[in-house]
């Protein structure tokens, strides 16, 4: 367990630190409550890690055109830069399969809930992680 928080924090912190290129159609990020009207499916006003992890699984389904299982650069259309997709992808083969999608989903999460509290709720996603996670969920 140890060793997967390690990684997470380091990809959270190399994601976090590159800078987020978004394409102009990906320009007008969705304002927090809609992102939490989209993700929140026990209604209780905030997001968890469950909820969040379900929603991204689909997004990643649905942006990997291909069938390879895996998402590259053109796949993510902008939703991180390429300094984010060469710091999550541990393999190095320039593509994030669903389980380094899903755990650069995880290191956003964690960093946008500085409270530990295990939810977002609308002014965590303002913060600049928390700004990436939802990029990655739509």
């Amino acid at each position: 367990m140890t060793m997967v928080f390690r990684i997470s924090t380091a990809v959270a912190a190399l994601v976090l630190t590159a800078p987020i290129t978004v394409l102009p159609a990906a320009a007008k990020p969705a304002g927090p409550s809609k992102v939490i009207a989209m993700v929140d499916t026990d209604n209780d006003g905030t997001i968890d890690l469950k909820e969040v992890t379900a929603v991204a699984s689909a997004a990643f389904d649905k942006l990997e055109k291909d069938a390879d299982g895996t998402l590259d650069a053109k796949e993510l259309k902008g939703r991180i830069s390429k300094a984010s997709l060469k710091a999550a992808d541990p393999d190095s083969d320039g593509t994030l399969d669903k389980k380094e999608y899903l755990a650069v989903v995880e290191s956003l999460f964690k960093a946008a809930d500085p409270d530990n509290d295990g939810t977002l709720e609308a002014k965590e996603l303002k913060s600049k992680a928390g700004k990436s996670l939802t990029a990655l969920l739509k």
